[in-house]
């Protein structure tokens, strides 16, 4: 009886969709080796399902996908031959590369410094006169300048500050404490002089997220702690005001900057009257909340809240991990752990099972973008095999993996995984409407400027699926392998 419902389901596969098939590109990245890899056969399996592209109903505008430069990826990549550290470039920057499109810094030295320092490490200087990125100018600074010459469409920064100087805090003190009430303005003005200063070196910020973690990490590195109130104080009375008195009002400011868990509260507090709105674009995210969960409802709760506004993710990385060095199959693998796994109190633990890397970014980005998030930001770029350096050794994975003493490289499936979003999902894309029969199957759209349609697929089980896919531009049959995920790309008109 299954034998003759496979060839049924065949023949009427075959006889529907004959005279209406369309050219598509297909890229799979999948656990049998694939890398982005070119694929177009196809057949039809047992679990067949349709997945419909409406691209009348439309959503957000997309800003970008990209990583961070951060001072431990500057370091890494000078310890690399030229040549290879312009390969790793190339790979993240090029149009035949990643073609990232949306970045992140940090202000002031982070967890992935080589140690803290400060661009205001004078006391009681509080009008920064002594203001310096002098500190930036060996790695960081030089690998943005590098990355800026080799893309081509250019990319955005939002530049995060961990913590302030020491000398500005009530507990005087790189991690944990808060900013003192009288040096408010100072911290505002920090913002814009760091503006002017990499500007000087040709550098252009686009955004800024307030604070790093305004609940802190547990004072395991810098940090300064916010609560919803103080920090759209500092925005309302400081940081708006100055950035407009300086001529920098088109510089784009997102609050909160931390978990999802939490966001209704802030985006109550961040929205609650006009004084307050004007000056947020929107609200930076992290992922670290939960292995698995990437918190829909409270993103939608967000963009319901103010939907002109911003809702982009900012930080995320497989943390507290040490990289596995050239195996492929464990970023495949339920075995990575996270922070929540041995530290989160025991009502919330069961956010933290062990995952699958690669699960775990096709799954929250391709969530995120079905929720309103307009923008994906990775952490560090480059680390080490010790996922370094870190002076605080808070180890942690990055997609791509450096040996610097044997000068090699390790394109981890997570580097693939994110190329499936940034070289086909471009700024300006507008997200569509998907319907997916499958529920084994999670699925996002994009609509670019330029006409193309860009459909991802995620099969995270074990079994091949197939879908007829249904666009305006006609329809196709389309098969995707266990554990992989794919990026479907059609140039067409419609029919």
């Amino acid at each position: 009886m299954m034998y003759k419902k496979i060839i049924f389901l065949a023949f009427f596969i075959q006889a529907c969709s004959a005279n209406d098939q369309i050219e598509l590109e297909v890229y799979e990245t999948s656990s049998s080796g694939h890398q982005l890899t070119s694929v177009d056969d196809f057949v039809t399996s047992e679990n067949h399902s349709e997945i419909t592209i409406n691209q009348d109903t439309r959503y957000q505008e997309i800003i970008g996908f990209g990583g961070a430069f951060t001072e431990a990826s500057a370091y890494n990549l000078s310890k690399l031959s030229p040549s290879n550290r312009t390969e790793v470039l190339n790979a993240y920057f090029s149009n035949v590369g990643s073609d990232y499109s949306l970045t992140r810094t940090h202000m002031n030295s982070c967890d992935f410094a080589l140690n803290s320092y400060s661009y205001s490490p004078v006391e009681g200087d509080v009008q920064l006169v002594n203001f310096s990125v002098e500190e930036d100018q060996n790695d960081l600074i030089p690998l943005i300048l590098d990355a800026q010459k080799i893309s081509e469409n250019g990319f955005k920064i939002i530049a995060s500050p961990w913590s302030a100087s020491p000398w500005m805090k009530d507990n005087n003190d790189w991690r944990g404490g808060k900013l003192k009430e009288e040096y408010y303005d100072t911290w505002a003005l920090f913002f814009s002089k760091y503006v002017d200063a990499y500007r000087s070196e040709g550098i252009d910020i686009w955004g800024f997220t307030v604070e790093n973690e305004p609940y802190g990490n547990g004072g395991n590195w810098e940090s300064m702690h916010f609560s919803p109130s103080e920090m759209s104080r500092f925005v309302k009375d400081h940081l708006g005001p100055r950035l407009e008195m300086d001529g920098k009002e088109e510089i784009v400011i997102l609050g909160f900057d931390q978990n999802r868990q939490g966001i209704p509260e802030w985006a109550d507090e961040m929205y609650k009257d006009e004084d307050v709105k004007k000056y947020f674009d929107g609200m930076a995210v992290h992922w670290y909340e939960s292995t698995y969960d990437y918190f829909p409802e409270e993103l939608s709760y967000v963009h319901r809240s103010a939907p002109e506004k911003l809702i982009i993710q900012t930080e995320a990385c497989v943390d507290n991990q040490i990289p596995v060095w050239k195996n492929d199959s464990w970023y495949w693998e339920k075995e990575a752990t996270d922070w929540g796994y041995y530290w989160r109190e025991e009502e919330n633990r069961y956010l933290h099972p062990k995952y699958s890397p690669v699960n775990r970014y096709a799954r929250d980005i391709i969530g995120c973008l079905n929720n309103w998030v307009q923008g994906w930001i990775d952490w560090n770029l480059v680390l080490d095999r010790q996922g370094g350096p870190n002076w605080a050794k808070n180890w942690c994975v990055a997609p791509v993996i450096v040996d610097t003493e044997n000068d090699d490289i390790y394109y981890t499936p997570i580097f693939y995984v994110l190329q499936h979003f940034s070289k086909f999902i471009r700024p300006g894309a507008t997200v569509v409407g998907v319907n997916a029969s499958d529920d084994a199957l999670m699925v996002t759209a994009a609509e670019n400027e330029d006409g193309s349609l860009v459909i991802v697929v995620f099969n995270e089980g074990e079994q091949l699926r197939s879908f007829q896919l249904v666009t305006e531009y006609g329809n196709s049959i389309v098969s995707i392998q266990p554990r992989s995920i794919q990026s479907i790309i059609i140039n067409s008109t419609p029919q």
